[in-house]
């Protein structure tokens, strides 16, 4: 708090750049990956728990297929997701690369514009949802009959009512972090993560309200991360505050928003389509693999489980990422490319590092994990559950360098090779292999998609990266 309190004096004296800001340019660059890296893992873990929390509290305290209604309404979510990431980081970036560059008050605007249109979107995003949810719920890949399609409209229609609450609070965190502040993104998310941890197992299991409690669980949850996050960045304490008094829109800071959170954005939105497609193969071939009638809806909920334990492993790679964001962005703007350097190798080791620990563990320990979601799982869903979460962690300890680079790419204002590999591994490589695939070896095959392209994908970006760090190396030498 001593940090924030000479900061705020700093901003209000009118001089240089507060500390808070500054020091991105002068500590020790392994020391500032720490400091930023510990809190965003620790609350990108607790913003993962708000899904993940309610898929293990409704698989032991509803059943099993309702599990896969929640994994129908994934790529909804993921949606929402992208436009969090689309106008949130996008903000953030922008709000780090100006404050490298001296100009605050630019800073400043793109952090009242990110609130702005984080808000709006949120209201549209629910309105339309709402108003067509039945005709979108169609869509999203249940067979005729399915059980899991109600599991899934009792659940989404309440996630709707706190959509802006989300939008809001998870964007803006973003900008919290990027101004030099990781601990009070931290904090907000520990509020939302441990306030779902404490209301899901009292809605479901005390007041039995199902589905529908673990949804009431999440957007309480998320309002008060909310209300935490927009405390502090209206406050003096912040470097840059919210002032809608004097925000006057600007098409031009819109735009520089939207393409430094273009990268990220499209990466939710490509895995969106990409839930979708799986979704629909669980449906097309989930009863004649698994042999039972309701196999569509086993298949959905295995896949559930397994993209559960993927984010639980990633979430912490994301944190990484969102660390090193700030200290990427204020020192390539700064020029002090011998800084980038070493941020994105010790970045990309890191990432590594947690990427090969969560391989092992789905290896070694895959029907223990599934244990945790469906104790009581048939004998058909551990069997598919556990066959796709070791065939699509394969590669899983070289996506941590792959990540880490489509984040550096963005940060340092090339978001159109960040979208090249976002799409690269999402669309023009992973949904074609689950199509065919999934024609020759049925539901098996589908689930065999994700390390081919994950492979296909990590040799190129290596290629680009290479080439990229022998450029900041000539820059730093002013070749």
């Amino acid at each position: 708090m001593s940090d924030m309190k000479s900061d705020a004096r700093a901003a209000d004296a009118g001089g240089s750049l507060p500390d808070a800001a500054n020091r991105l340019g002068v500590q020790p660059v392994g020391k500032l990956l720490l400091r930023f890296s510990v809190p965003a893992i620790t609350g990108m873990l607790l913003n993962a728990l708000y899904n993940v929390v309610d898929r293990v509290f409704v698989g032991r305290g509803v059943n099993e297929i309702a599990l896969g209604g929640l994994s129908l309404v994934l790529p909804l979510m993921t949606i929402s997701m992208a436009f969090a990431m689309f106008f949130g980081i996008g903000s953030a970036n922008m709000i780090s690369m100006r404050l490298g560059e001296g100009r605050r008050q630019e800073a400043e605007n793109a952090l009242n514009h990110g609130l702005c249109l984080l808000a709006v979107a949120g209201l549209l995003i629910m309105a339309v949802e709402l108003f067509f949810l039945d005709g979108i719920l169609s869509l999203l890949g249940a067979q005729e009959g399915s059980v899991a399609l109600d599991y899934a409209r009792r659940y989404y229609r309440i996630i709707l009512y706190g959509h802006v609450f989300f939008l809001v609070g998870f964007g803006m965190s973003h900008c919290t972090r990027a101004q030099g502040f990781p601990l009070i993104t931290m904090i907000g998310m520990f509020i939302g993560a441990g306030m779902n941890m404490i209301l899901d197992p009292l809605f479901i299991f005390v007041f039995r309200w199902g589905v529908e409690g673990a949804a009431w669980a999440t957007i309480i949850s998320q309002f008060a991360a909310m209300v935490w996050i927009l405390k502090f960045t209206s406050s003096k304490k912040a470097v840059v505050r919210i002032r809608l008094a004097t925000f006057k829109p600007s098409g031009e800071i819109i735009f520089h928003i939207m393409s430094f959170g273009s990268a990220p954005a499209l990466l939710q939105l490509a895995m969106s389509g990409v839930q979708l497609v799986y979704n629909t193969s669980m449906g097309w071939y989930g009863a004649q693999a698994l042999g039972v009638a309701n196999g569509g809806d086993i298949a959905l909920s295995g896949m559930n489980i397994v993209g559960s334990v993927a984010m639980l492993i990633l979430m912490p790679v994301f944190g990484i990422n969102q660390g090193a964001q700030p200290v990427l962005g204020f020192n390539y703007g700064a020029g002090n490319f011998a800084r980038v350097r070493r941020a994105f190798r010790l970045a990309a080791l890191a990432a590594t590092a947690v990427c090969t620990a969560g391989f092992l563990a789905c290896q070694i320990f895959p029907s223990a994990i599934v244990g945790l979601f469906a104790p009581n799982a048939s004998a058909e869903l551990l069997r598919f559950a556990v066959f796709a979460m070791r065939i699509q962690m394969l590669i899983l300890p070289l996506n941590g360098f792959q990540i880490v680079s489509t984040n550096m790419f963005a940060v340092t204002g090339r978001p159109r090779i960040s979208i090249l590999f976002s799409m690269l591994r999402q669309v023009i490589i992973l949904i074609p292999c689950m199509l065919v695939f999934g024609r020759l070896w049925s539901l098996w095959g589908v689930a065999c998609a994700a390390p081919v392209a994950d492979l296909c994908t990590v040799i190129l970006t290596a290629a680009l990266v290479t080439l990229e760090m022998r450029a900041l190396k000539k820059k730093q030498a002013g070749l």
